[in-house]
């Protein structure tokens, strides 16, 4: 069990600090007794969900308003199913949140992969693996007995083979939410096919509290006008790749009390722009955000080796670069569940006299061998 949340409910105190909700961390689902089993979507755009006489109506489409598969997809849930096929990490660690990893009987091929359980599961032979995009193995598919399979929105090639299986397919669009607790409320669409509502309530719960306790005191520290300033990406192939101004991860460097240099892009996702205009725009920032696959640890000369140009950003010089490296962390899986610990990451850099105990999770300041 990776998603770790504190135990909001049972302080005595009104006024909780965000230091202390990151010091005293447990596993939120075992309270789920104390909560409603009926679910109602705050924050998601993709997700509309509505009781019915003849069952649960549930409503999935796309957040994001680029997005070319506008299709809305309609279900009626009248009972609870157990066996399911994840095609992506994030739709695994919606199930590792619920601590519901033994639903899943089936996952693609991973490149990475961090949970314990689903590392067991594949062992002993509970989950198996159906092969990739366009070469999913439809014999192995088909003795699954899923009830359903998660598809993603992303990821077009191959889904066609498995419609023929007579399964039903079911996409998951949590990563196209631009709200970090968006993304984090499609573990309810878990908790409903599952019939774990209480446990998907008492977990979003959790986190919703956590972001929003660091957020409030992140806001009430900083004031607009001395907000650090921070840059994101970098040159990928042909252009300098940036998350979009209206992206989940902009919202993170909001609520982080950071000012992005780019908030004024219009997009939903990453983007990818010309050096130069990206350059000029971010030599001066504070901070500089990256990610990437690294084996080993990543350092600021290896990180100027792939443009020498980058040793003369502010960031790089103040060492005030974070980097996530999801060859090494649970980033991909979890990330979308874990909103809280993404926010913390950014204010513990970002504010150092918040959170002084909590340790980085995914984002963490890159050394220099010097």
């Amino acid at each position: 069990m990776f998603v770790l949340v504190s135990c909001v409910n049972r302080r005595t105190t009104d006024t909780v600090t965000a230091h202390a909700l990151y010091h005293e961390l447990d596993s939120a689902w075992m309270d789920a007794t104390q909560y409603s089993d009926t679910i109602e979507i705050r924050y998601a755009k993709g997700l509309q969900v509505s009781y019915e006489a003849d069952g649960i109506h549930v409503s999935i489409s796309n957040p994001d308003p680029s997005a070319k598969y506008g299709r809305t997809e309609e279900y009626v849930i009248k009972e609870s199913k157990h066996r399911f096929i994840c095609t992506t990490a994030l739709q695994l660690g919606n199930f590792e949140a619920l601590g519901l990893e033994e639903r899943i009987v089936g996952m693609n091929s991973l490149r990475n992969l961090f949970s314990p359980k689903m590392k067991e599961q594949m062992k002993s032979g509970q989950t198996v693996m159906i092969g990739k995009e366009g070469n999913f193995d439809i014999e192995t598919v088909i003795a699954c007995r899923p009830d359903f399979i998660f598809v993603s929105a992303s990821k077009h090639g191959g889904f066609e083979a498995l419609k023929d299986c007579g399964i039903p397919l079911i996409s998951h669009h949590g990563y196209k939410e631009s709200h970090p607790l968006g993304q984090a409320e499609w573990i309810k669409l878990i908790g409903l096919l599952t019939g774990e509502t209480q446990r998907a309530n008492a977990v979003f719960d959790h986190i919703e509290k956590e972001y929003l306790a660091l957020k409030k005191e992140v806001s009430e520290l900083v004031s607009k006008e001395k907000m650090p300033t921070i840059i994101s990406g970098r040159q990928i192939r042909d252009g300098w790749y940036i998350v979009g101004g209206k992206s989940y991860m902009a919202q993170i460097f909001k609520d982080a009390g950071a000012d992005y240099i780019m908030k004024d892009n219009e997009d939903s996702g990453g983007t990818t722009l010309d050096f130069e205009t990206v350059y000029a725009r971010g030599i001066h920032a504070d901070f500089w955000q990256i990610d990437g696959s690294f084996d080993g640890e990543f350092t600021l000369e290896i990180l100027s080796k792939e443009d020498d140009r980058y040793a003369t950003m502010d960031a790089y010089k103040k060492k005030q670069v974070l980097f996530c490296n999801l060859a090494e962390t649970p980033y991909r899986e979890l990330a979308g569940v874990q909103p809280q610990l993404v926010l913390a990451d950014f204010v513990k850099v970002l504010h150092p006299e918040l959170l002084k105990e909590y340790k980085p999770m995914y984002y963490k300041k890159v050394k220099s061998k010097e």
